[in-house]
C-alpha cells in the first residue's frame, strides 16, 4: 500500500501546496486507490501522477469544510469522461449527500457509473473480506471525523520446502492447500494446511484524521497503527491559535503518536503562513517529541 498526497495545505490553495486530498492506493492489493478528502483542484493534481481516476473505489470525507470537498464535484464529472463505469461510494458527514446531489442535478451533470453516497456516524463504515474502516468524531468547528484503515491478517507463506520433504508433488495440491483445503494424496495420507503454512502476516494500520484539536478520539483511532496522518496547522509556539480555530500543532500532533504508539507520524494541513524554508523547523518541532517524522509535501509518495 502506498499513500500519495495531492494536497497538504490548510484553507485555500498555495503556491507549493494545494488544499487537502490524499490516496491510498491499494494496486496490488485490490486494484483500487482510495481517496481522502477532495478539496479544490484535486483532479489538477491528479493530472501530475499516474493515479487513474477510474480505478478511485470509495471516497472518504472527513469534513465539509470547503478546502476539504469543493474539488469532489469536477472530479466525480470527469470520472465518467475518463473511463470509469466502475461503482464509486463516497462516505462523509451528514450533509455531505446533499452537497453532491445538489453539485450534481443544478450543474446536469450525468454519471456513467453508479454513484453511492453514505452519511456516516462514528463506528465501523465499511466491512469485506480484506479491510475494514473505523471512524471516530474529533473535536473541530463542524462534525470532522478520523478513519482508522485497516487490512485484516494474510494467511501465511506456504511451507513449500516442508511440502516437496513430506514427499507432496509440487501442483495444483499446493494451491488446494494453501486455500486452506485438505488434500488426500494418491497413498492415502491426507494433508491437514495448518502444518505448511507460516504465521499469517499481520496487516497494516493507516490512521488518517479530519481538522481537529488532540482528543481522545484520535488517540483511540491511531492505537498502534502503522502510520499515522496528523493535521499539524500551526507550529509549536502557536498553540493559542491552534486551539482558537480547532486545529493541532506540530508538537501536538506528535503527542497523540506518541501516546498512540504508532510507528510513522506524518505532518499534514500545513498552514500557508509557513515557507518552504521554514519546513525544517515544523519537523523538528514534532521530532522534540516523537521520532520518526515526515512532513508531507504535494505529490509526496509514502509507502506502508
Amino acid at each position: 500500500m502506498d499513500i500519495l498526497f495531492l494536497g497538504t495545505g490548510a484553507g485555500m490553495p498555495g503556491k507549493i501546496r494545494n488544499v487537502s486530498s490524499l490516496a491510498l492506493k491499494m494496486l496490488n492489493e485490490r486494484g483500487a486507490v482510495w481517496l481522502f478528502d477532495c478539496g479544490e483542484a484535486t483532479q489538477h493534481q491528479i493530472l501530475h501522477t499516474s493515479l487513474k481516476p477510474r480505478r478511485i473505489e470509495k471516497i472518504f470525507i472527513t469534513h465539509l469544510h470547503g478546502d476539504h470537498i469543493f474539488g469532489l464535484p469536477g472530479l466525480l464529472g470527469s470520472r465518467s469522461f475518463q473511463g470509469g463505469e466502475l461503482p464509486l461510494t463516497v462516505y462523509g458527514p451528514e450533509g455531505i449527500k446533499e452537497f453532491v446531489h445538489v453539485c450534481l442535478n443544478v450543474s446536469g451533470t450525468r454519471l456513467q457509473y453508479e454513484l453511492d453516497v453514505v452519511e456516516i456516524e462514528e463506528g465501523l463504515v465499511f466491512e469485506d473480506g480484506q479491510m475494514t474502516v473505523e471512524t471516530r468524531r474529533l473535536e473541530h468547528g463542524i462534525d470532522s471525523y478520523g478513519y482508522r484503515i485497516q487490512e485484516k491478517d494474510k494467511p501465511g507463506m506456504l511451507l513449500v520446502d516442508q511440502l516437496k520433504k513430506d514427499g507432496v508433488p509440487p501442483g495444483p495440491l499446493y494451491k488446494e492447500i494453501k486455500s486452506g483445503r485438505s488434500v488426500t494424496l494418491e497413498d492415502g495420507r491426507l494433508i491437514i494446511p495448518d502444518k505448511y503454512m507460516g504465521p499469517p502476516q499481520k496487516g497494516k494500520t493507516i490512521t488518517v484524521l479530519g481538522d481537529t484539536r488532540p482528543c481522545a478520539a484520535a488517540v483511540a483511532l491511531a492505537e498502534e497503527a502503522d502510520l499515522l496522518i496528523h493535521e499539524a496547522t500551526f507550529s509549536a509556539d502557536n498553540p493559542q491559535m491552534a486551539h482558537d480555530y480547532f486545529h493541532s500543532t506540530t508538537a501536538q500532533a506528535a503527542e497523540i503518536a506518541r501516546q498512540a504508539g504508532v510507528k510513522v507520524l506524518i505532518l499534514n494541513h500545513i498552514s500557508s503562513r509557513y515557507t518552504k524554508e521554514e519546513a525544517d523547523n515544523l519537523k523538528k518541532e514534532a521530532e522534540a517529541i516523537f521520532t520518526p517524522v515526515t512532513l508531507a509535501s504535494d505529490l509526496m509518495e509514502f509507502s506502508v
